[in-house]
């Protein structure tokens, strides 16, 4: 399990992540090794659940809810206390954050950081929990009556969460969850399951009924026998299209909420501050070494400008820090294993054999992939029509703001948006035709801030994280009458 954490163990001692099951932990059937994803050697073992575990671990949490007696005041001063709880424990959760995740120190900051805001806005949201007067005297016939909503909880909430934002996407299921008196459970990534734990420990520190989060660690299978359970009614998951349709083609009627894939762009019209923007598309397009669904993948620029950026981001792109991500000045680390540098890797040199340019990057170590920029990529290619998920971008030129909307509106995916522009009737025109989640006016597309809507349309999923909408999604409207 996880108590290491918690008490501010050395992370060179081997932790076990083990189940987190009807408020105990405890040994799966087996064990696999998490790689710390720079130095490659074995940093914990994860438990895997037998089918009966995991039977057990959602029957388990269904008493639990219907048990708990947690009121909305009461949920509320637990998930402040679990934010106090993180923010005291940021030393040893960035020690884990580089080692699994293989996030660069500052990466780990901002992932803990934004934690702690999920959390408070979870908080505030438990507290206001309610529905609403419903004017039904409005009606002809209804005098006397008086009608309003209640808000309740679903019941029992999966969140299958992924490896590139293992706290803060948890904490985006788990708040919501609580917030709206729901148990939980989470399957985290199996590349990143000690985030999970410790996130957990921090939970039940704060008071939380121990029943009412669990954590089962596994892949593939152990997502399958979670959808077998009929008393899960709530699916929240983040991770691939491929893996969504399969989990909403098996959750049949029970609502899910889905963050999905995304090849993320961003314009550049003629009239942008480029000293503002290109500072702001580097930094979107390179952290997390470019693993975030809104990294910027392709990065549309008026063609009256082309030139003048491509100078200025090579440049800049071919000076970023790459490689151990405890070094200070790092700025991309390793991508999530060799394996996935391999692809990004064979993706790049297939792009370049075919035709791009290659502005930055091309060197590897282990599985650091440089920071690399790209101009002229064949539309072709993987990485003209894929999500590369690593520290890749590619410059493509447009020569008026509808081929650049045209050019987003063609890919299947719909997450995310962002256009650098001085002229409002493009910025309004961009929100009102980018058929996205989300549009950035002088922002790129990975400027979310943890108290808004964020999901997105088409292929990218449906449904919206951020605790306010989050609270809604794992909860229902019942209508209530009565007369007088």
């Amino acid at each position: 399990m996880a108590e290491e954490f918690a008490q501010g163990a050395s992370p060179r001692v081997m932790p076990r992540c083990r189940l987190f099951i009807g408020g105990a932990w405890e040994d799966g059937v087996e064990t696999v090794a998490v790689l710390d994803k720079y130095l490659g050697h074995t940093c914990a073992e994860a438990g895997i659940p037998s089918r009966e575990q995991v039977g057990r671990c959602v029957a388990a949490a269904d008493r639990a809810f219907r048990a708990a007696s947690l009121d909305p005041h009461e949920r509320g001063a637990i998930l402040d206390r679990t934010a106090d709880l993180v923010e005291a424990r940021v030393a040893t959760l960035i020690d884990i954050l580089v080692q699994e995740a293989g996030f660069t120190r500052r990466d780990a900051a901002g992932e803990i950081g934004r934690c702690v805001l999920t959390f408070r806005l979870s908080a505030e949201e438990a507290r206001r929990f309610g529905g609403e007067m419903v004017p039904i005297e409005g009606a002809p016939g209804q005098k006397g009556r008086i009608g309003f909503t209640l808000r309740v909880p679903l019941g029992v909430i999966c969140a299958i969460t992924p490896f590139n934002a293992p706290l803060n996407t948890v904490a985006h299921k788990i708040g919501p969850a609580l917030a709206a008196g729901n148990a939980v459970i989470v399957k985290p990534s199996l590349h990143t399951p000690m985030s999970a734990c410790a996130l957990v420990e921090c939970l039940i520190d704060a008071g939380l009924p121990p029943s009412l989060v669990s954590v089962v660690n596994g892949g593939a299978d152990v997502a399958r026998w979670l959808l077998e359970e009929p008393s899960v009614r709530f699916y929240a998951f983040t991770g691939s299209t491929e893996v969504g349709r399969r989990i909403q083609a098996s959750a049949g009627l029970r609502r899910t909420q889905m963050e999905l894939g995304s090849i993320a762009h961003c314009i550049l019209c003629r009239d942008a501050d480029l000293d503002v923007a290109l500072p702001k598309v580097i930094n979107a397009a390179y952290r997390k070494a470019g693993q975030v669904c809104t990294s910027i993948q392709v990065l549309l620029v008026e063609r009256a400008i082309l030139a003048e950026v491509e100078k200025r981001l090579a440049a800049a792109v071919a000076a970023l820090p790459w490689g151990d991500p405890r070094e200070d000045g790092t700025v991309v680390g390793p991508v999530i294993s060799p394996a996935a540098a391999d692809r990004i890797e064979a993706w790049i040199e297939e792009a370049v054999a075919r035709g791009a340019r290659r502005l930055a990057g091309g060197a590897r170590r282990g599985s650091v992939v440089s920071p690399t920029l790209l101009a002229d990529v064949p539309p072709g290619t993987a990485l003209g029509c894929s999500e590369v998920f690593g520290p890749v971008m590619c410059i493509a030129p447009f020569d008026g703001l509808a081929e650049a909307i045209d050019r987003v509106n063609a890919t299947p995916y719909g997450l995310a948006t962002g256009i650098f522009t001085k002229r409002l009737d493009h910025a309004i025109e961009a929100a009102r035709r980018l058929e996205v989640g989300g549009v950035h006016i002088n922002e790129t597309p990975s400027s979310r801030v943890d108290l808004m809507p964020y999901g997105g349309s088409k292929d990218s999923g449906f449904g919206r994280e951020g605790p306010h909408w989050a609270v809604r999604e794992m909860s229902e409207e019942r209508m209530v009458t009565l007369l007088v």
